[in-house]
């Protein structure tokens, strides 16, 4: 063990956390560890008490209490993820502070683990720690086939918030689909009741939903009340259309069983969208054929929500992914043709 150190914040050390300098001048010495000295007083900047999160200045004096020595190691953890796939998740974040960091998902990659679900985000987010001790955690969640913004808290206070600003609607998600048919009017809301199908098992993937009518949910077990703006930015002929949804309520599908429901099923959705739906897309159901690809077209595009510690209104905004980049350029859209607030008349 060391003995106590009385270190002066050198030149270039300035405006940075406590924590950030620690772990730099002592890596061996674990986040938590360091969390707890600070609450026990033990670390100490010019003689006054500190939080893990204090932000020194040049020239200030730290009392750093003894430590153990730099040769002591504690039991390693080993890994379990492939440095392939620590690169690929690590490459889809969008957003990253202190408390908050985004992803863009990709479609296809489930957030949490299931029915032989072995490579999920939640699995792979020991490759987002990004110098913290703990794994980010998950707050809300987007359907293994949906791609885009995708929200994890870096701290314990952060997910407390992030997750309450959640069940409390004080976000805003605007998702992009590419959908069969032209939906008219071309503003407009979808309140239906939601119901689980009997016969498809647990909440999750394998699940399907049936949309009822508002005057029939109060009769019908377990149906919820499900509301989701859209608006129709951009059209092809009466064959499809670019469509802007935000989900007011958070029901599981909710967005692809509303599309459906009116009759505009989201192209690539093999659950919702069947070639027996009948929309203004001549029959064709979810799949437009030829070029566009079979997979989902539904992206989470950007999210708005208010940063736990700072207050401020963070917006983040997730680029399309490859296959509806590919079906956009085939119609010569451009990410830059949508408003930036597609349901300002409805707000």
């Amino acid at each position: 063990m060391s003995g106590v150190q009385m270190i002066t914040v050198a030149e270039g050390d300035g405006d940075q956390r406590l924590d950030r300098w620690m772990r730099r001048l002592f890596p061996h010495v674990s986040q938590g560890r360091i969390e707890k000295m600070c609450r026990k007083g033990e670390v100490r900047v010019e003689g006054g008490r500190v939080k893990a999160s204090t932000r020194l200045e040049v020239g200030q004096v730290v009392r750093v209490p003894p430590l153990p020595d730099a040769d002591y190691k504690p039991v390693e953890v080993k890994r379990g993820i492939s440095d392939a796939d620590a690169k690929m998740i690590q490459s889809c974040v969008i957003y990253r502070d202190d408390h908050v960091l985004a992803l863009n998902k990709p479609q296809g990659l489930p957030v949490q683990g299931g029915s032989g679900q072995t490579r999920h985000v939640d699995g792979l987010s020991e490759a987002l720690r990004f110098g913290y001790d703990e794994n980010p955690r998950l707050v809300h969640r987007l359907d293994k086939d949906t791609s885009g913004v995708l929200l994890m808290a870096r701290t314990r206070e952060a997910a407390k918030a992030l997750t309450a600003a959640f069940r409390h609607r004080d976000t805003r998600k605007i998702y992009w689909a590419l959908v069969a048919g032209v939906p008219t009017p071309y503003l407009g809301e979808i309140k239906t009741g939601l119901v689980k199908a009997s016969g498809h098992g647990k909440q999750g993937e394998g699940e399907k939903m049936i949309a009822v009518h508002l005057n029939e949910i109060n009769d019908t077990p377990g149906a919820k009340r499900a509301h989701t703006l859209y608006a129709t930015l951009y059209r092809v002929a009466g064959r499809a259309a670019w469509v802007a949804m935000e989900p007011i309520t958070g029901r599981t599908h909710q967005l692809r069983v509303h599309m459906a429901a009116i009759g505009h099923p989201i192209v690539g959705d093999g659950k919702y969208g069947g070639s027996s739906q009948e929309n203004l897309g001549d029959g064709w159901g979810a799949q437009l054929g030829g070029v566009i690809s079979k997979k989902l077209h539904l992206h989470a595009r950007q999210a708005s929500f208010q940063h736990p510690v700072t207050r401020k209104t963070i917006t983040v905004k997730a680029p399309l992914p490859e296959h509806m980049k590919h079906s956009w350029d085939t119609f010569g859209w451009t990410e830059d043709l949508a408003a930036e607030d597609p349901f300002e008349e409805l707000q």
